[in-house]
């Protein structure tokens, strides 16, 4: 029985990036719905979960994207609530690529040091890579700072990652020029940049003056990238003692995570793919044991 992967996509156009990357994840056959919304995506379910026996439902799977990572996990909500008894297909949930992005990102840091009890700084940190990045941080058991241009939206952020890991060691913290962002990462060993294109969180010079910094990672692929020092293409690059992963250093073991949790969804038919089932996917992937 041929593979089939429903691509419910929040935008006017569904992306063309995830379609590629499904063809190359081996899918038999790719639907793509656009506009899709809480409201109109109950029938798409029932064709998904009516058309097949029990035990062919394995071969059927959902893909949800989307600029929008909070359109995305509401719809998300939608669609296993529209699930019943065996009537389900597995899904995955990585609209803007904020899951996959976020836990190479994550897994990059954890190839090369031990995150448990160290202190951490994400800039950008509610945005939709920066918010999951901060939560797999503290999956790791590091101490997070999450920075965002305002205190509230810090605070916000620390509290939907406590209403999932109550125990996570959080700060929130607010700026919104390179002075005070290099401030607080001061005294941090990991620093994530994941802000939006065009923001630059740390000028040129900055790694070097950030005292104990041993890691920092800049997702942002768009100049002017997140972290002057970096380049998009560094690799774990030995910058004056700090080792540097730029968006397209990350972007390799992001697009292998990618096509591994597609293939994964037709493994059977109630898997859920979402932050954290994707972070597990990465280690694995990257050959990293829990």
């Amino acid at each position: 029985m041929q593979t089939i992967l429903i691509q419910l996509d929040t935008d006017l156009q569904p992306s063309v990036f995830d379609r590629v990357v499904a063809v190359d994840s081996g899918v038999g056959h790719l639907f793509s719905y656009s506009a899709v919304t809480p409201d109109t995506v109950t029938g798409l379910v029932h064709g998904a979960i009516f058309t097949r026996g029990p035990a062919d439902l394995k071969n059927t799977a959902i893909f949800i994207g989307g600029g929008s990572a909070a359109d995305g996990e509401t719809l998300l909500k939608k669609v296993q609530k529209t699930f019943f008894g065996p009537m389900r297909v597995s899904v995955m949930m990585d609209s803007n690529g904020c899951n996959t992005t976020a836990a190479a990102a994550i897994a990059s840091a954890r190839r090369h040091m031990t995150l448990e009890s160290v202190p951490a700084v994400v800039l950008g940190a509610t945005g939709p890579v920066g918010l999951r990045a901060a939560e797999l941080l503290a999956i790791e058991k590091s101490h997070v700072t999450l920075v965002s241009r305002t205190l509230e939206r810090a605070e916000s952020a620390c509290a939907a990652i406590r209403s999932r890991l109550p125990e996570a060691q959080l700060t929130a913290a607010a700026a919104d020029q390179p002075e005070k962002y290099e401030e607080l990462c001061r005294g941090n060993s990991v620093v994530v940049a994941a802000g939006a294109a065009g923001a630059c969180f740390l000028k040129e010079g900055a790694l070097q003056r950030i005292s104990g910094l041993r890691m920092a990672i800049d997702l942002n692929a768009v100049p002017p990238v997140g972290i002057a020092d970096i380049s998009v293409m560094d690799k774990a690059v030995d910058k004056s003692g700090v080792l540097c992963f730029g968006a397209i250093g990350v972007g390799g073991l992001k697009m292998k995570v990618h096509r591994r949790a597609v293939a994964s969804l037709f493994e059977s038919n109630d898997h859920i793919l979402d932050t954290q089932a994707v972070y597990s996917l990465a280690l694995e992937v990257a050959g990293i044991l829990r």
